[in-house]
C-alpha cells in the first residue's frame, strides 16, 4: 500500500532515528516486550498546603511502600529495629550515615552488609522495569559500577567481579557515595508516577520546597487547586491574585513562604500598615491560632499588615468585578455598600452593624480607588512578584506539568468539582468568548484562558482577561476549583451575624454519593464507568465516620488533612492513593513528628492500608495509556519497515 505525501514526510522524519530495516525491527521487538511488563506504580496525593516536611517524608518513604519491600525481603531475617534502621538509611542516607558514624557504628563489615542489603532492595524495586529505566535512576557517576554489581547472577565469574568491586569501594572510600546512590535509586524506583491533585500552596510554611522536589521528580503531573491558581495568577501579575496571596500569608502569620521561599519583601506593606493603621488595634485581623507562632507584639504588627492588605484586596477585587458582569459576582462588591458615618453595611437587602469601621485609606466617594500610597505599595509588590525568579520558574512548571484535570489510565483526576446546576445538569462556566461552556468543554476552555493569563503579551487585552479569570478560578461561584457560591471574607472580618458567613457548596458536593452522577461525569470525559474519579479539596472527616470512598465506589476523595490545621477535623494526616499492577489501595497516614525524630529515632509515618479494588489480573503496560502510545509507535515503525521493503524509502544505513 502506497503512502500519502504527508505520511511520507512523517516516515522520512522517523527514518532519521531508525535508518534501516534491522534498526526499526529491533525497536519493534523491544517495544512489544515492554508492553508485557507490569504497569508502573502510581501515587496520588492532594492538598499538601505547604506542609513540606510531611510531604517530603512521604516522597522518601513512598508512602510506606519502601518499608513493605524491606519487610518482604527481611521480615523473617532481621529484627524490627534493624529493618527500621535500613529504612531510615534509605530515606535520609546522608544524615543517617553522619549520625551512625558519630555513634561509632560504621566499620568495613557494616559497609559490606549494608551495601549488600541495599542492592537486594534495589533489585526488588526494579523488577518490573526495563534495564534502561533502571539505569536512568542510577547516579550518573556510578552507573557502570552499580549496573554490573546489580546483575551479578551468582556465577563464579560474576561473584569475583562483585567481591572485587566491593573491596575497591571500601579501599577507595566510596562506601558513602554508593549507599547514598543506592538509597536514592530505591526512592526513585518505588514510585513510577506521581499525581498531585491540587493545593500545593496555602497556609503551610514552605510550598517552595515542595515545588523544588516536584521539579526534580522523574514523572509528575499536577491538577491545579484553588490555592495554586491564585499563586499562578499572582505570578502572572494579576493584582487581585497578588493581594489574595498576601492576605492568606499574613492571616496565618506565614511570611516564610513569600519572604524566605520566594525572596518577596513585604516591607512596603509593613510601611503602609505602620503609617495608616498605627493606632488601630485591628482586632478582627489578628493572625489565626492555627498559623505560625508569633508573640503579642509581632501579632499586632502582622494584624496591621493583614488589614492593610485586606483593604487593598477588596478594592482591587471590586475593580475587577466591575470589568466582568458576566461573573455574576457584583454582590461581592461591598465597599460602596458601607455607611461610613453610621458604621453599617448593606448586604442582600439587609443592614448590619460592623464590628469596626476604621478605613483611613478609603474615600467613600470612590471606595475602590487606591490612594497614592497604596498604589505605590501595589506597584512595588507587583515588581517583587515579577522579579522572583524562583516563583516564576515554579509557576511555569505548574503550567507545563499541570492542568485543570487529567484523564489517566481510565481514571479522571481533578481537584475541586465539576460545577453542576441545582437540577444536576452541568453548569456554564463564564469563559470569555465561549458561550454556554459546560462540562468538559467548559473546563477545557477554562484551562486555555488560564494559560492565556500567563502567556499572552503583558499589557494586552488578552492578558488582562486571562489574569482576571485566574482570580475567578480561585473563588468564583462556577469555578471547578472552588465549588462554593462565594468567599465570605469581608463578612467574617466585620459582621458578627453568622448568617452572613455562610458559604454554600455547589450541587456537586450534595451529589457526591450519587453513583449515576459519577458515571455521567466519567462518560462526559470519554471514560468508562469502570474508572474512578479522584478528587481532593474537601477534607474527609474520618473521625466522624465519613468515608473517602463515595458514589458506590466511583469517587475517591483523597484530602485527608495533610495540613495540620485540618487534622483535628479529619482525625488523620493525609491520604495516599496507590495504584499498582495488582491493587488500588488507600493509605491513611498519621501525623509526621519531625525530620529529626525520623533520622535519630527511626520514627516513620504510621500508615493504614485499605484495598479499594483488587485487579482481576496483573495489569501490564499494554493495559495503560502508555501502552496505547507504544502501540501507536509500533504501528508507525511497521509502516516505516513497509516503506523500506516496498522501495518507497531507502535505508540510510545497512
Amino acid at each position: 500500500m502506497s503512502h500519502t505525501e504527508q505520511e511520507m514526510r512523517y516516515l522520512e522524519l522517523l527514518r532519521d532515528r531508525y535508518g534501516s530495516i534491522s534498526e526499526a525491527s529491533a525497536e519493534v521487538a523491544h517495544l512489544r516486550a515492554v508492553l508485557q511488563l507490569p504497569k508502573g506504580t502510581e501515587h496520588f496525593l492532594s492538598d499538601l498546603h505547604g506542609e513540606h516536611n510531611a510531604f517530603l517524608h512521604m516522597l522518601r518513604n513512598a508512602s510506606g511502600v519502601i518499608k513493605e519491600k524491606i519487610q518482604e525481603l527481611y521480615g523473617y531475617l532481621l529484627p524490627k529495629h534493624e529493618q527500621d534502621l535500613l529504612a531510615t538509611l534509605i530515606y535520609y542516607p546522608k544524615e543517617k550515615l553522619a549520625l551512625l558514624k558519630k555513634q561509632g557504628l560504621v566499620d568495613e563489615e557494616w559497609y559490606r552488609l549494608t551495601i549488600y542489603r541495599l542492592f537486594q532492595v534495589v533489585l526488588t524495586c526494579s523488577a518490573k522495569y526495563t534495564r534502561s529505566r533502571v539505569r536512568e535512576a542510577m547516579p550518573r557517576e556510578l552507573i557502570s559500577l552499580i549496573d554490573e554489581m546489580m546483575y551479578s547472577d551468582g556465577s563464579p565469574e560474576k561473584e569475583g567481579y562483585y567481591q572485587g568491586a566491593m573491596q575497591s569501594i571500601l579501599d577507595t572510600g566510596m562506601g558513602d557515595a554508593v549507599i547514598i546512590g543506592l538509597s536514592e535509586m530505591i526512592q526513585a524506583l518505588a514510585i513510577d508516577r506521581l499525581h498531585i491533585i491540587g493545593d500545593i500552596f496555602d497556609r503551610g510554611p514552605r510550598p517552595d520546597l515542595i515545588m523544588d522536589a516536584l521539579e526534580r521528580f522523574h514523572q509528575v503531573d499536577v491538577q491545579w487547586g484553588n490555592h495554586d491558581i491564585v499563586w499562578m495568577g499572582a505570578a502572572a501579575l494579576s493584582e487581585a491574585c497578588i493581594w489574595q496571596v498576601i492576605v492568606t500569608s499574613v492571616k496565618y502569620s506565614n511570611l516564610k513562604s513569600l519572604e524566605v521561599g520566594y525572596g518577596i519583601s513585604l516591607r512596603p506593606l509593613l510601611m503602609l500598615a505602620q503609617t495608616c493603621y498605627a493606632d488601630d488595634p485591628c482586632t478582627e485581623f489578628m493572625p489565626r491560632e492555627d498559623g505560625g507562632q508569633t508573640d503579642d507584639e509581632d501579632a499586632a504588627e502582622v494584624a496591621r499588615m493583614h488589614k492593610a492588605a485586606a483593604v487593598l484586596q477588596f478594592k482591587l477585587e471590586g475593580q475587577l468585578l466591575a470589568r466582568h458582569p458576566e461573573y455574576e459576582m457584583d454582590s461581592r462588591r461591598l465597599l460602596h455598600q458601607i455607611d461610613y458615618e453610621k458604621g453599617t453595611v448593606s448586604i442582600g437587602g439587609k443592614t448590619y452593624a460592623m464590628k469596626s469601621c476604621h478605613f483611613p485609606t478609603i474615600n467613600p466617594e470612590d471606595p475602590y480607588a487606591l490612594n497614592e500610597m497604596e498604589q505605590e505599595v501595589a506597584d512595588r509588590i507587583a515588581m517583587e512578584f515579577a522579579h522572583s525568579d524562583k516563583l516564576q520558574r515554579h509557576v511555569q512548571f505548574l503550567f507545563s506539568a499541570g492542568s485543570m484535570y487529567l484523564c489517566c489510565n481510565g481514571n479522571l483526576l481533578y481537584h475541586g468539582c465539576i460545577p453542576l446546576e441545582e437540577d444536576g445538569s452541568f453548569a456554564a462556566i463564564p469563559v470569555d468568548r465561549v458561550p454556554e461552556a459546560r462540562g468538559r468543554a467548559g473546563i477545557d476552555a477554562a484551562d486555555r484562558l488560564a494559560r492565556q493569563g500567563y502567556f499572552a503579551r503583558l499589557g494586552s487585552p488578552e492578558r488582562r482577561i486571562g489574569q482576571d479569570f485566574l482570580w475567578y478560578l480561585g473563588c468564583g461561584p462556577k469555578s471547578p476549583l472552588f465549588g462554593k457560591d462565594r468567599m465570605a471574607t469581608f463578612e467574617r472580618y466585620f459582621i458578627a451575624e453568622k448568617e452572613t458567613h455562610e458559604e454554600h457548596k455547589n450541587k456537586y458536593y450534595e451529589l457526591q454519593d450519587d453513583e449515576a452522577t459519577a458515571v455521567r461525569i466519567l462518560r462526559e470525559f470519554g471514560l468508562s464507568e469502570n474508572g474512578f474519579i479522584i478528587n481532593g479539596h474537601v477534607p474527609v472527616k474520618v473521625s466522624k465516620g465519613e468515608s473517602p470512598i463515595k458514589a458506590g465506589g466511583k469517587l475517591l476523595v483523597i484530602d485527608g488533612g495533610m495540613s495540620k490545621a485540618y487534622q483535628p477535623v479529619t482525625g488523620i494526616a493525609g491520604y495516599t492513593l496507590i495504584f499498582s499492577s495488582h491493587i488500588l489501595s488507600l493509605v491513611a497516614h498519621q501525623p509526621f513528628v519531625s525530620k529529626a525524630a525520623a533520622i535519630s529515632e527511626e520514627q516513620d509515618i504510621h500508615s493504614r492500608h485499605s484495598v479499594v479494588r483488587q485487579m482481576e489480573h496483573r495489569l501490564l503496560i499494554a493495559d495503560t495509556d502508555e501502552g496505547r502510545a507504544i502501540e501507536g509507535r509500533i504501528k508507525d515503525l511497521l509502516e516505516l519497515i513497509s516503506a523500506y521493503r516496498s522501495g518507497e524509502l531507502k535505508e540510510l544505513r545497512g
